[in-house]
């Protein structure tokens, strides 16, 4: 890929990952998240930071609701189970997994 804001837009209630960098300890990628409706469940080995490059979404996380909009960021610790609740139209999202 090269440039994040191209990208092919996958069908509603669909998400695609793409990785952008995989090196030793990190892995980025990012995440095309298309007017989901149906709550998608998530735990990873490995920290995780995310941040919404565009749109809307709100993920549970520790029995939380986060609502992020374009800018916003989260930290998840490594074995935390969290899940993407619902995103507004297409949420575009940068993942850096550390660990």
């Amino acid at each position: 890929m090269d440039n994040i804001f191209n990208y092919q837009l996958p069908q509603k209630d669909t998400e695609v990952f793409s990785t952008l960098l995989q090196e030793k300890n990190v892995e980025i990628k990012t995440i095309i998240s298309n007017t989901l409706g149906t709550p998608r469940e998530f735990c990873s080995d490995k920290d995780e930071w995310v941040v919404l490059l565009s749109g809307c979404a709100k993920i549970e996380i520790a029995g939380e609701v986060v609502k992020l909009t374009k800018g916003s960021s989260l930290f998840i610790k490594a074995n935390t189970p969290h899940k993407v609740l619902k995103t507004k139209k297409v949420a575009h999202w940068l993942a850096v997994y550390i660990g």
